[in-house]
């Protein structure tokens, strides 16, 4: 098919014009519309030597002419210039922002190749000899930036710890005594290892322990060893490379060594942890470098490591579940968080704390117990220790209608283990006999504590609650005993104690069968 005349321009652009033809044409044309628009331009050879520059660049920069600057080295007329980097490297540099004096020109870099592709030199443009022509560039990207600094301090703010050591209540002795430890861990950067029941706040302490470190303004990472899969904890802990494995992201992913980094590292449960992972993290541990599953380049690492545990890691390392090396590792600094039973002292005011965050977080008013509930609670066993009494408190608040809650409502939130150690605290408050609780009516127990409440016998003596408490205790062995069988293992679960601990209570109370 022929070309007619509207095929051609004044240029020589045809349809179908040949690349090298276009390029030879639309070259000059592309060059002088940029050196027109542009506010200077320059030139330089593989040499980076000025081999020409217009005279608007040349009087913007102080000099009478284009001329004057040919030959000379790029960086003695424009010394903050990259044209050199652009020689070098054979890649353009798009935009920039040049300073010059006390001004900063917006410029663009190109390398200027032969037709055989070699580099054979540079050339740049002023797009703008003002900052100001970029402002809603540069304001789209501070708002960019600003949102980016908002997720990082959020980020951050996520993995701070909350609480301090002031947040675990009581001024029992045994509470005072492992704050005391708490915060001389706080002034040493040794391993903690935090031994107790679950439930006990062994979190809250390692919190606490963070806070008051010099690691405080670090980050306060937490991982449940028990609560991630076998398959995944050394990703969890150690991070990947990206493809290390099928299924694996195609980036990175950082482990938690690495996010806890110039912080605090909580390992809870730790002894949950498989033996080959406890070869790894004995080894991080020691040289303080981790390296991510995938990966064959370690990095250095400056993390402090607050360990918890509920078991008898002992009885673990004399099984062969459990490295010894790395008990030591662990075991540098040991603190042992009591129990709720050996601080019931203490009970009184959990509960009152408890009970004003369960109503902060519910929006309801606070629950208020009455005298014989508080005793209640603290005749409780308590296997899930403060846990469980939060967990208590909590179904309280959503049961509780209006007014005080008394022994009876609490003792049916207890279950039939509470209401058998309601019997003996409402009866000792009612003056009764120390067995007297022990009527072979199945309702005698809730006639008690109904008869033991405030209006129900006023003006007479109050029992000393050390004197309630130790015959709650012995009644509720009694009947733990009875209803066992006399089945001594059996009733040591039934009633949350070790086996050791019901045949020192039954010595303590002279119980002997």
């Amino acid at each position: 098919m022929g070309l007619s005349a509207a095929d051609l321009d004044e240029n020589g652009l045809k349809i179908g014009i040949s690349p090298e033809h276009f390029r030879a044409v639309a070259m000059p044309l592309l060059f002088d519309h940029l050196n027109a628009q542009c506010e200077g331009t320059v030139a330089v050879n593989r040499q980076a030597r000025i081999v020409w520059m217009s005279d608007k660049y040349a009087s913007k920069i102080g000099l009478a002419d284009g001329h004057s600057a040919l030959g000379r080295e790029i960086e003695d007329v424009l010394p903050a210039s990259r044209l050199r980097e652009v020689v070098d490297s054979g890649e353009p540099s798009l935009l920039d922002l040049m300073p010059f004096g006390d001004e900063h020109f917006v410029v663009t870099r190109i390398p200027l190749r032969a037709d055989d592709g070699q580099v054979v030199g540079a050339l740049g443009f002023v797009l703008f000899d003002r900052a100001r022509h970029l402002k809603p560039l540069m304001e789209k990207y501070g708002r960019l930036q600003a949102r980016l600094a908002e997720t990082e301090r959020a980020l951050l703010q996520a993995r701070r710890a909350r609480y301090t050591i002031a947040n675990f209540i009581g001024t029992s002795a045994v509470a005072t005594e492992i704050k005391r430890q708490a915060r001389r861990a706080a002034q040493l950067d040794a391993t903690v290892l935090l031994r107790g029941e679950t439930g006990t706040g062994k979190e809250l302490l390692a919190q606490g322990i963070h806070n008051l470190s010099a690691r405080a303004n670090g980050p306060f990472v937490a991982v449940n060893m028990a609560a991630v899969p076998d398959n995944l904890v050394e990703a969890e802990l150690f991070g990947t490379a990206p493809g290390a494995f099928t299924g694996a992201d195609r980036k990175a992913r950082l482990g938690k060594f690495e996010l806890a980094n110039g912080g605090t590292l909580f390992l809870d449960e730790i002894g949950d942890l498989s033996l080959p992972l406890q070869v790894k993290l004995l080894r991080v541990l020691q040289e303080q470098q981790v390296e991510p599953l995938g990966s064959n380049q370690v990095r250095p690492l400056d993390v402090r490591v607050i360990a918890a545990t509920h078991v008898d890691l002992e009885a673990r390392v004399a099984e062969g579940s459990f490295r010894a090396d790395l008990f030591y590792r662990l075991n540098v600094l040991a603190l042992r968080v009591p129990s709720l039973r050996e601080r019931r002292e203490d009970i009184g005011a959990l509960v009152e704390a408890l009970l004003d965050d369960i109503a902060a977080r519910s929006g309801q008013r606070p629950l208020e117990l009455a005298d014989d509930a508080l005793a209640l609670l603290a005749a409780q066993p308590w296997p899930g220790n403060v846990r469980q009494l939060r967990n208590l408190l909590e179904r309280a608040q959503l049961s509780a209608d209006s007014g005080p809650l008394d022994a009876a409502a609490l003792a049916a939130l207890l279950g039939t283990a509470g209401a058998v150690l309601a019997m003996p605290v409402a009866a000792a408050r009612a003056g009764a006999a120390p067995d007297a609780s022990l009527g072979a009516r199945p309702d005698a127990g809730q006639d008690a504590i109904r008869a033991a409440t405030p209006d129900a016998r006023p003006g007479e003596g109050v029992v000393p609650l050390a004197d309630a408490l130790a015959h709650a205790e012995r009644v509720a062995l009694r009947a733990a005993l009875q209803a066992c069988g006399g089945n001594r293992r059996l009733a040591a679960s039934r009633l949350g104690i070790s086996r050791a601990g019901l045949y020192a209570k039954l010595q303590q109370h002279g119980i002997t069968r």
